[in-house]
């Protein structure tokens, strides 16, 4: 954080001459190539307004500071009110986003980002932030000696409301709110935070040993129950073969016979002889004749 907060940000016009001097030599290229003046005047028109229009304002990112100082200092305040988790977590990634874009953002974000961190029960990232503001030398306004463009008309809207309080009675209350805390409950939220870090990291060791006793537990009572049953199986087949060896043997009838083929042979061999009906005809026929 320390080449973050010296780092000097550049001028207004050292970008500006940058950005001429970039234009400048690609105009030059498309003039070379035999493109119409008018057609490159275009282009570095659109260019422009697309530059602007895109470019991050230093006027909007102070208000978003403000405006994260509004939000924190409400949900910290000690009511009644009852804060949705969402509503917290909004709060923190403005309070996020402002340390990502800005260099060398003011301490009193870090420290609203903490406690709002602690109050949400995040204590890895409550640590993080509050032991920058609470321990850290760098973390005072007095470190800041090359301010970036940001963080200078931060300083003077902040100015601004501290001379005249009245024009923005809402963030001048809400400022002196966040500096009193960060003053008198600043090491107080770090410490709870790391007791907090240090409990959790002592009962999770602690809430496996439970997870594997009870698993060897239920392995011995598994074990004990095969062992059982195993035990009842055999004194059933002790008991199946004493009872069969106990019982009167019986005589077994033999099954009745089914009929043969034989048989069918027999019922052909008793009408073998028998005469053809032809012959039986003519005998009949002799017989009436005589």
């Amino acid at each position: 954080m320390s080449d973050k907060l010296q780092k000097k940000a550049p001028s207004s016009m050292k970008e500006k001459s940058q950005y001429g001097l970039t234009f400048g030599v690609i105009a030059m290229m498309l003039f070379v190539a035999g493109f119409p003046l008018i057609v490159i005047c275009f282009f570095g028109v659109f260019a422009y307004f697309l530059w602007k229009t895109f470019s991050h304002s230093p006027r909007s990112g102070v208000r978003e500071i403000f405006e994260f100082y509004l939000s924190a200092n409400e949900i910290l305040r000690s009511d009644e009110r009852k804060w949705y988790g969402f509503e917290v977590q909004e709060v923190i990634s403005k309070g996020e986003h402002i340390l990502q874009v800005m260099h060398g953002a003011p301490p009193l974000v870090y420290f609203a980002l903490g406690a709002l961190y602690n109050k949400v029960e995040n204590h890895d990232a409550a640590v993080k932030h509050l032991s920058y503001v609470v321990e850290e030398d760098l973390a005072k306004e007095a470190s800041y000696i090359h301010p970036s463009a940001d963080l200078r008309n931060y300083v003077r809207v902040l100015r601004g409301i501290e001379r005249n309080p009245s024009q923005s009675p809402q963030t001048s209350a809400s400022i002196r709110a966040l500096e009193r805390a960060r003053k008198n409950r600043g090491e107080k939220l770090l410490s709870e935070s790391r007791t907090k870090l240090e409990q959790s990291a002592k009962e999770l060791p602690a809430s496996r040993k439970p997870v594997f006793a009870n698993s060897n537990k239920a392995n011995g009572k598994s074990d004990d129950s095969l062992l059982k049953t195993v035990n009842d199986t055999r004194e059933a087949k002790e008991e199946r073969a004493k009872f069969e060896r106990s019982q009167p043997q019986t005589v077994r009838r033999k099954p009745p016979k089914r009929p043969s083929d034989t048989d069918y042979q027999n019922d052909d061999d008793l009408h073998a002889n028998r005469k053809p009906i032809t012959e039986v005809l003519h005998d009949i026929y002799d017989k009436n004749i005589q």
